[in-house]
């Protein structure tokens, strides 16, 4: 069977390589910037297969066997009356080609309505189609509801669509995410590209009648066989060749106020435009957009996307009986548009897509079923685009209202009745269900119009400056000393910002497309009130709270120089404990202190101390730098060598006894128990420490400065302790000192251990 549609599309194709395909590119129009994919691109070869359903006899319902079939990934069921409805449930169950498991029952959606495109000769009611991927075994039960006494429709039939073509990647960008270069330019067709001329008659709509229901039996299937209770494949329904077309071209479509986001052409998702040669009927403008959703499953790769947009063209023109795809555009949940209806992107086609409005609109078909499933964001960014685009190209606003008048009688989901040539207010961008009695596009989906028309015509939202390079913040302020770039971000995709200004004081100083999210700015002295203004394509302007930007080019100080101390704790000769310590200020908000040398550290603004460890014998440079928030900065330093005397330097007096052991500082130490011996060391220096061992016998010492007694210090320790810094004194500037210990002689532990006199110099 499948050669046979081989054969006869190989002819087809080779008669519109002469006529046919000129009339296709003459109608496409611009589509985005996929037109080097469009030339390597085929018609894809699609096939349909129609099997007929066996009712009961009571009308109740309706089925077809498990069978194996043909392979397909589309599938839908389809009666002879477009104007019948089913009213109870459709259901098919579908075997996976790769697997070989078979589905669970799957609902098919009856809420289309067949008249959608009324008054053409064999259109058919039918459900809404269901992507299953590529399978090859089906089965099909259908139920009439409780209490309905018309019973099933006649003619019921399946029809399965497999929509050949390839997977070659597709060169266009998802419109969710693709910015454009040069926002407001649109693409114009070329002068010599042949296309149709619009039709001057009035297209017709939905309410020429439908056709008598036929009741006695169902309609007779393809010219094939009657498939058998274990295997369907029916020949393939075939289309005519198309006729050629010398018609002058088409004139540009009217710019837009928004730029045009990239849209896959038909050419690119390899259209069979064999299917039907017919002319696109052209409106005068389009007021308003209605979203829809499609294929009925969001478990889908967008990979197969545009098979899935083949088949749905292929089952609307030959299970539908359609002129063409109903939806002038298709959208899956990565955010890439495609063309639907042909006759030019950038034109007012008519669809067939919401009975009684198809006037004055275009239908956006999202792939997937939203019902309980929010649509991706990818999607409905790729939506408010397009419906942005589309309507500006026709002086409409995304967030408006515009009164339709409806082509025929009907309600919609939320019970309003529409009387034929009546207006009646609709949003520019609204839901099926607003337009027909239909869940369409789903409970979710239509609740994310409210955000999708913000998108597309509201203001920039959520822009708040999110940092200032070149400048320190302190609370809410940032300091520079003079040169900033200032960052900032918007939850609005930067596909609907038309621009963005830097603004200090309320005047712009920088001016930048809406995918840059930066700009510099050089600042006077003084302080500033740094804003981001964006404006959206719609043209409304938002601005960003306020940040205040100081500029200064003043100094800290050290109002204290660093200087150096010994302290308290264990001495080593290569670690001899020392206190740093400075001042540092600024006339407008200190930042912090860095010590440089000899080691790295950074200190707060107000810290003004710090422990460290110096070697003994060495003369140490610590270098500081001040910095202010602004980054101007302030150098200090101070040098000093810690010394070590050992005890035999001293000048002793009374009884002291030498003892050895490697806790001491060199090995050694003097001992003492003897009421008022005492050690004296003469240095000259700016800071002293005393040197002792400790433990819990340790007894008491007087400690005199230049002649006059300065402390009682006491030795004793729970724990044993050697070469502890217990007693220090600093002076102002460096000068001679002699410091003296004297033995107290303290009872019961009269005994002391003195292991030296640390000097800084």
């Amino acid at each position: 069977m499948r050669s046979q549609r081989r054969i006869w599309t190989t002819a087809a194709v080779a008669t519109a390589a002469v006529t046919g395909v000129l009339v296709f590119q003459g109608v496409t129009g611009g589509s985005g910037p996929d037109g080097d994919a469009d030339a390597k691109s085929a018609p894809a070869e699609a096939d349909v297969y129609q099997t007929p359903l066996k009712t009961s006899e009571d009308g109740a319902s309706a089925s077809l066997a498990q069978r194996d079939t043909e392979r397909f990934s589309l599938l839908g069921v389809t009666w002879t009356d477009p104007a019948a409805k089913v009213t109870g449930r459709v259901e098919a169950r579908t075997r996976s080609a790769s697997s070989g498991r078979w589905t669970g029952w799957l609902p098919l959606d009856t809420e289309i309505d067949g008249r959608t495109e009324a008054g053409r000769t064999g259109v058919r009611g039918t459900t809404e189609p269901r992507w299953v991927g590529p399978s090859n075994g089906v089965e099909v039960r259908i139920s009439a509801a409780d209490g309905v006494k018309a019973g099933l429709p006649a003619g019921l039939r399946l029809d399965t669509v497999d929509p050949g073509g390839n997977a070659t990647p597709l060169a266009a960008e998802p419109a969710a995410f693709a910015v454009e270069e040069t926002p407001g330019e649109e693409p114009t067709p070329g002068e010599e590209t042949p296309a149709p001329t619009p039709t001057t008659e009035e297209p017709t709509e939905e309410p020429t009648p439908s056709p008598t229901p036929t009741t006695e039996s169902p309609e007779p299937p393809s010219p094939t066989p009657t498939p058998s209770e274990t295997t369907a494949s029916p020949t393939p329904t075939a289309s005519p060749t198309p006729s050629p077309s010398s018609t002058p071209p088409l004139p540009p479509g009217p710019p837009s106020t928004v730029p045009q986001p990239p849209i896959v052409s038909r050419v690119a998702w390899q259209a069979d435009e064999s299917l039907n040669s017919e002319a696109p009927d052209y409106l005068e403008k389009v007021k308003a957009v209605f979203v829809h959703h499609t294929t009925q499953t969001n478990s889908y790769s967008c990979a197969d996307s545009p098979a899935m947009v083949r088949a749905l063209h292929t089952y609307h023109v030959k299970s539908n009986g359609w002129k063409d795809l109903g939806y002038n555009f298709v959208v899956d949940k990565c955010g890439t548009i495609f063309e639907g209806r042909k006759g030019g992107v950038d034109r007012a086609v008519m669809g067939a897509h919401t009975y009684g409005f198809n006037r004055d609109t275009a239908g956006i078909a999202v792939m997937g079923m939203h019902t309980d499933t929010l649509a991706a964001s990818a999607a409905t960014t790729a939506v408010a685009r397009l419906a942005a685009w589309k309507l500006g190209q026709y002086k409409g606003d995304p967030t408006g209202t515009v009164q339709l008048t409806a082509g025929a009688a009907g309600d919609n989901h939320f019970g309003t009745k529409f009387a034929a040539g009546k207006a009646y207010p609709f949003q520019q961008i609204s839901g099926h269900r607003d337009g027909f009695n239909t869940q369409c596009p789903g409970g979710s989906l239509y609740g994310q119009l409210p955000a999708i028309r913000s998108l597309a015509g509201g203001s920039v939202t959520g822009l708040t400056i999110a940092s200032v390079t070149g400048a320190s913040a302190s609370g809410s302020t940032y300091y520079t000393r003079s040169a900033v770039t200032v960052g900032w971000k918007a939850t609005t995709p930067a596909a609907f910002v038309k621009s963005y200004e830097l603004l200090v004081g309320g005047k712009p100083v920088a001016t930048v497309k809406g995918n840059v999210t930066t700009a510099a700015a050089t600042l006077a002295l003084g302080k500033h009130s740094v804003q981001v203004r964006a404006t959206h394509q719609s043209g409304k302007v938002t601005t960003s709270p306020a940040a205040t930007v100081v500029a200064e080019r003043t100094a800290p100080a050290f109002t204290t120089k660093p200087a150096l101390t010994l302290r308290t704790g264990t001495v080593n000769t290569a670690a001899v404990p020392v206190t740093l310590r400075w001042k540092a200020t600024d006339t407008t908000a200190l930042k912090e202190v860095r010590l440089t040398a000899p080691v790295a550290r950074t200190y707060g603004p107000t810290t003004g101390s710090a422990s460290h460890t110096a070697k003994s014998g060495k003369a140490t440079a610590w270098k500081m730098t001040a910095y202010d928030h602004a980054g101007n900065t302030a150098a200090a330093s101070v040098s000093g060598t810690p010394v070590i005397l050992q005890e035999t330097a001293a000048k002793k007096t009374g009884k002291w006894a030498s003892k050895s052991s490697a806790g001491y500082l060199g090995g050694k130490s003097l001992s003492s128990s003897t009421k008022n011996a005492s050690l004296s060391w003469t240095f000259t220096g700016r800071s002293a420490a005393w040197v002792v061992s400790r433990a819990s016998t340790s007894g008491q010492a007087y400690v005199y400065v230049d002649g006059k007694k300065v402390a009682t210090v006491d030795l004793k320790s729970s724990s044993t302790k050697y070469r502890d810094a217990i007693w220090t004194k600093s002076w102002s500037s460096s000068a001679k000192h002699t410091v003296k210990i004297v033995v107290v002689g303290t009872k019961g532990r009269p005994a002391l251990t003195t292991d030296g006199l640390v000097y800084l110099k």
